[in-house]
């Protein structure tokens, strides 16, 4: 028997316009979406490099050195499921994450934040999923950072998700935060998130995660539909 298909709960995902963000009333569409019917292409391909993901891609400790060390920052280890909402796994979803270094700055041309560039950390990775739908990163805590939303603006300690489906037209984006961050009550990307759904971009602490001596250890599931989805960026 089929189970009910459960809709997307566009309740839990932030609007297109959030006053206190500003630049989105600038750039959020003032007319209503006009759907557009999906191609057999856009719905079957193409991957995003799935079948090349390197020995080093989920390890940004690593990945980005060019001065011949680790980057400076506390290291920490993330990884999580994506599920559906029927909580199955979500098997060979690639997943790119990218993040600003431990002093939070990112390497960026337009980045111009008064603070060290970290040679040995890119801020970039990469993986897929396995059979249970699970990933993991190791990487350094970003640093909260100044932005010109408003005066004394800094963004809380986050790390970008993208998800990529078997297809074009299955992109998903997110932020992820850690818990106890006193900026999450002032930031107003991550308050334009409807209260109730907030919770659902914060990481959890994990023990079980944590690697004994190395790295602690967060919990981050991605949920893709239904009423405990992952809000998203639309």
């Amino acid at each position: 028997m089929n189970e009910p298909f459960k809709p997307r709960d566009w309740q839990s995902h932030p609007s297109n316009t959030h006053a206190a963000y500003r630049s989105t009333t600038m750039r959020a569409p003032r007319k209503p979406l006009i759907p557009i019917a999906q191609s057999l292409s856009e719905l079957t391909g193409p991957v995003y490099g799935h079948e090349s993901i390197g020995e080093l891609d989920a390890d940004l400790t690593r990945n980005g050195a060019t001065a011949g060390g680790e980057p400076l920052g506390e290291r920490i280890i993330v990884e999580g499921r994506v599920v559906d909402e029927d909580g199955r796994p979500q098997a060979d979803t690639m997943i790119e994450i990218w993040q600003a270094n431990a002093a939070g700055r990112y390497i960026h041309s337009a980045d111009d934040h008064d603070a060290p560039i970290e040679p040995n950390f890119f801020g970039g990775g990469r993986c897929v999923t396995d059979g249970n739908g699970r990933y993991r990163f190791l990487t350094v805590k970003p640093g909260a950072y100044p932005w010109g939303n408003h005066a004394n603006a800094w963004r809380p300690n986050h790390i970008h998700f993208s998800l990529f489906g078997p297809g074009f037209a299955t992109r998903l984006v997110t932020q992820m935060y850690f818990p106890g961050d006193p900026l999450l009550d002032l930031d107003p990307i991550f308050q334009a998130t409807p209260e109730g759904a907030r919770d659902r971009l914060v990481s959890r602490f994990s023990l079980d995660v944590t690697q004994e001596g190395y790295a602690l250890g967060y919990s981050f599931d991605i949920v893709l539909r239904g009423r405990g989805e992952t809000p998203m960026e639309t």
